[in-house]
């Protein structure tokens, strides 16, 4: 899979281009599961580029956080994905700092995924899938 990505080494660290952000990022375990995300919901489920946000700053309570990806959909967020390290547990707690963005955001869908699962809850029907939701404009 490494090569649909764009990656290099330099300065003692290794980046990967981030097609969506439009720059290199250093290449962390958690960057690179997003950035595989990134890749499947643009060229496999023909998610539209320009309607999808990476690492962006909201407010949540008191704090000041950074949500992985949030694709939006009629101008407002519908779908955010926490990305984990490929070896992280997808437990409680991930869930939590995810309903915590959400407590913000108000989706439609909520996705956890370490690269190798992925649960996505589907928040209008109550229920959960192991695949992400199909975008429809």
């Amino acid at each position: 899979m490494e090569e649909r990505f764009r990656i290099r080494k330099a300065e003692g660290k290794t980046f990967i281009f981030d097609f969506i952000r439009r720059k290199e990022v250093v290449l962390t375990p958690e960057e690179w599961v997003r950035q595989q995300i990134l890749y499947y919901l643009v060229h496999y489920l023909q998610y539209p580029p320009a309607l999808i946000s990476v690492e962006k700053q909201i407010r949540v309570g008191s704090r000041n956080r950074r949500y992985d990806i949030v694709v939006y959909r009629n101008d407002v967020p519908w779908l955010i994905i926490e990305c984990k390290a490929e070896d992280a547990v997808l437990n409680d707690k991930v869930l939590s700092q995810l309903l915590a963005y959400n407590s913000t955001l108000r989706v439609a869908y909520l996705c956890i995924s370490n690269g190798h699962q992925i649960f996505t809850f589907d928040i209008m029907h109550l229920k959960w899938e192991t695949s992400l939701p199909v975008y429809h404009p």
